[in-house]
């Protein structure tokens, strides 16, 4: 009996809707496959005839004494499937038209969060919308309809707040179903005060995703109380377990170099490493290392960047000075119509400044002097000397820097620019010694129209210490230099000069896919073709620069990306290789993600957003930040459309 009663069940579960029940019965099947009545909406468990007719002559025994069965029923039946199909195609009418209204209103808020306007704005755009569709669909038949959707679309503050959170969270889900499946990933790290002077630590990951390289800002974490190094690190290691990512996935740290981050035992990166099971490379962003060789200048040639700040703010801070001497460039017909104000945040600001500087002196000089404001070291040689100096070198670790700045660098190529430039200073402290100045165009310039006697002894020396400095730095990057290459050279490597101890390599499986990679000509071949690719992508980075394309600069293919599908056009039976390879790759070069999040996170939060939650300050940025899109359509399915308020 038992068996018998397990058999029948089992053959209820299986039981198919038959199609003569929805004459027999007014039942139709759903689209999960089970009855419902047409009459009454309900839905039946089970397709089951014995239900069926039990529904039907218990609920509605008027209807089947009303319409008999035979044509009647059927006519009835059919009439009610029609009665049916209409309301159902009206109610998803009205679903899809309710989700196209939710999306476009998720569109418009990531519009305002990606430029990192206030959540207000929304109700401007639809105004500004709204208006201009009045003349936009002027001739259109179905005006109204239109304008009538754009009046639904809700674009409160409170709603553009609430999408960027949802769009923000959305992302946040990404990246952790991203991290989750990635066996290496590195992190970039920095400190910054907000508007409220509210310590904010931003924590940027870079990994390698299915897609390429990713470089993405997981958190930015409020610090409540005092900003030690146990302080981060406790903000940090929180927010990486709160995502359920291991640590020691790690395996590398890169920060500013900032006491608080680097101190030998309560430093941010000493209390990370005691809980990472593994040997992890740490280092000093490689931008932080150059400015700090740049600072190697004698105090009197620094004084000389400090007077002209002081003089410019003399200028520009006062309204009635500066809109006076923007007058007085205009009678003098000037190349340039205002001066720079210097913006220590910004890494190219010092060189601009000082090349604007350089090029209105003389019409500064006479509007000083016109003002009666005496400077005396504007008409002093050895300090005009000095400022021309500045301007010139200041323009070659600008050069510097934008290299060191462009997206998509890989470690080795940020450190081929650095041991560039170490040779440029030994070239430019020759320059000195032969008196020729052919690199310093603006102290040759002096010297020519004034006759001056330059000091070549005082700044070949100041160009040596910079080297020097230069030389002392970027030693944990220069003992690595044959691993970071490996990326792009592999069929050069020597296995005996690399690190594998970062990064859980089989040696023993590397060598043999090694010498296998080496030896096969379709593999080998790839790697030919990448270094042309590199090749063809430098000329074009070199070509662009020099004609000051920067848009066109920026469009060009990243480097790393460049890399990257080369790797992983290579078959899995290298694992090994591929696994050291997009570890490298997931190398941070600097910590100037996290620099460029803070500029962003001022202009979101600025004296105008100064009430701005920490919460909702981490949505915008990372909106603003993010290569990854936010699924819009799932986000819309899970609201209910609502009307605007």
């Amino acid at each position: 009996t038992e068996k018998s009663h397990k058999q029948r069940k089992t053959e209820d579960e299986n039981r198919e809707f038959k199609v003569e029940w929805t004459e027999l019965f007014a039942f139709i099947q759903n689209s999960n496959g089970l009855p419902t009545c047409l009459i009454c909406q309900e839905k039946l468990a089970h397709n089951k005839k014995s239900n069926l007719e039990r529904h039907f002559t218990t609920k509605h025994a008027s209807f089947g004494s009303k319409y008999p069965a035979g044509d009647a029923r059927k006519k009835a039946v059919e009439e009610l499937q029609k009665s049916q199909q209409k309301s159902s195609s009206v109610f998803n009418y009205w679903v899809q038209s309710s989700n196209n209204v939710n999306i476009a209103s998720f569109i418009v808020s990531q519009e305002i969060a990606k430029r990192g306007k206030p959540y207000t704005d929304g109700e401007y755009i639809k105004s500004c919308f709204i208006n201009a569709s009045e003349e936009l669909f002027r001739d259109f038949k179905n005006k109204a309809e239109i304008l009538n959707k754009i009046k639904e679309l809700p674009l409160s503050a409170k709603t553009v707040k609430d999408r960027t959170v949802k769009m923000s969270s959305n992302i946040t889900n990404q990246q952790i179903e991203d991290l989750k499946l990635v066996s290496a990933l590195s992190i970039a790290v920095d400190e910054s005060c907000d508007i409220n002077d509210t310590a904010q630590v931003s924590l940027f990951v870079r990994f390698i995703s299915s897609t390429g390289p990713k470089e993405e800002l997981l958190g930015l974490l409020p610090l409540k109380g005092q900003t030690r190094g146990e302080d981060i690190a406790n903000a940090v290691i929180e927010c990486m377990e709160k995502h359920h990512i291991p640590l020691d996935k790690i395996v590398s740290i890169s920060t500013d170099g900032a006491k608080s981050m680097t101190g030998v035992r309560k430093g941010f990166v000493s209390i990370l490493t005691e809980k990472i099971n593994h040997e992890i490379l740490v280092y000093h962003c490689i931008i932080h290392q150059e400015a700090l060789c740049a600072q190697t200048f004698p105090e009197e040639i620094c004084n000389v960047m400090e007077l002209v700040i002081k003089i410019v703010n003399t200028i520009v801070a006062k309204a009635l000075y500066h809109r006076q001497f923007k007058e007085f460039l205009v009678e003098m017909e000037s190349e340039y119509a205002d001066l720079l104000l210097h913006n220590k945040v910004r890494w190219l600001s010092r060189g601009n400044v000082l090349k604007r500087f350089a090029s209105l002196l003389l019409e500064i000089k006479a509007f000083l002097l016109e003002k009666g404001v005496d400077y005396p070291e504007l008409t002093d040689d050895q300090w005009i000397q000095k400022f021309y100096f500045m301007v010139d070198v200041t323009s070659h670790l600008n050069n510097l820097n934008r290299k060191l700045q462009e997206k998509g660098n890989t470690i080795f190529s940020m450190l081929e620019e650095v041991i560039s430039f170490e040779n440029k200073l030994s070239l430019f402290a020759q320059d000195f010694e032969r008196e020729t100045l052919i690199h310093f165009p603006s102290l040759l310039k002096h010297r020519q129209e004034n006759n001056s006697v330059i000091d070549i002894y005082y700044f070949k020396t100041a160009i040596l210490n910079m080297r020097e400095a230069f030389l002392r730095r970027f030693q944990e990057f220069r003992n690595s230099m044959a691993t970071l290459a490996f990326v792009k050279k592999p069929l050069s490597a020597d296995v005996t000069e690399l690190n594998f101890s970062l990064f859980n390599i089989d040696i023993g499986a590397f060598e043999m896919q090694l010498l296998e990679l080496k030896k096969k000509e379709l593999w080998s071949s790839k790697f030919e073709r990448l270094n042309a690719d590199l090749e063809k992508l430098e000329k074009n980075k070199c070509d662009f620069s020099s004609q000051h394309k920067w848009s066109a600069l920026k469009d060009l293919e990243k480097e790393d990306m460049i890399i990257f599908n080369t790797w992983n056009s290579i078959p899995d039976s290298y694992d090994q290789l591929k696994k050291l390879a997009f570890a490298v790759l997931s190398l941070f070069g600097s910590t100037y993600s996290c620099e460029q999040s803070f500029s962003s996170m001022n202009l979101i939060k600025s004296t105008l957003r100064n009430r701005l939650i920490d919460e909702n300050l981490e949505s915008c940025l990372k909106l603003k930040t993010t290569t990854y899109k936010p699924d819009l359509s799932k986000l819309s399915k899970e609201m209910q459309g609502h009307c605007s308020h």
